[in-house]
């Protein structure tokens, strides 16, 4: 602990901190409610994604037997740009997944075979499913920094900055007593030996 000045400016400095402290605390309990409750929710959100993308993987494998045709069509699927926003979660800014663009690529409908648009479309749809999955991930990792960050800092005031503010108080309110006391001793002690003073000269 910090030494401290044993004067009332002290005290008051003391006193206003406690009343910050003790004002500010239910502030970051309620950020920690809503970052655990924005955390489970991105969790289940991710947990949806992959339920969804495995639902897909299932359906695409009814055609891996058409797919095994000798033809790739990876160089007909090229991302163009992954559109993201920025949302906002009690106080935290975190990126939101928008839209994502794929290049247009032209190919001949007489050569290629009849199951290559279903399998562009349906690894469109994964590639999209991965690209939001991504994206709520960072939501999650920022939420969970922040969420961190905030316990830390209740049980620094809870633990540290309240308990120490109040001992604070305490010494100084102590200290002052004591000397307020010992002012008063001394002023009577003062004043007896005025009196006496007074007295002895009157017999003379």
């Amino acid at each position: 602990m910090a030494k401290i000045r044993l004067t009332k400016n002290e005290l008051k400095k003391q006193k206003d901190n406690l009343k910050r402290f003790t004002r500010f605390l239910p502030t970051l309990e309620l950020k920690k409610k809503q970052l655990l409750q924005e955390v489970r929710k991105a969790q289940l959100v991710i947990e949806d994604l992959y339920k969804e993308f495995e639902k897909n993987e299932k359906q695409i494998s009814r055609w891996a037997g058409v797919f095994a045709e000798d033809f790739d069509i990876e160089p007909l699927i090229k991302v163009e740009q992954i559109v993201t926003d920025t949302g906002n979660i009690a106080g935290i800014d975190i990126p939101v997944f928008k839209d994502i663009k794929f290049e247009e690529i032209s190919y001949d409908f007489i050569t290629t075979p009849l199951w290559v648009d279903y399998g562009i479309e349906a690894v469109k749809e994964q590639l999209t499913i991965l690209e939001k999955i991504k994206v709520v991930k960072e939501q999650l990792n920022i939420l969970q920094n922040e969420l961190r960050n905030t316990i830390q800092r209740i049980k620094l005031f809870e633990e540290v900055k309240i308990p120490e503010a109040r001992e604070n108080i305490r010494i100084i309110r102590i200290f002052l007593a004591d000397l307020q006391t010992a002012e008063v001793v001394r002023g009577k002690i003062a004043k007896s030996k005025i009196a006496k003073k007074k007295s002895l000269e009157s017999l003379v």
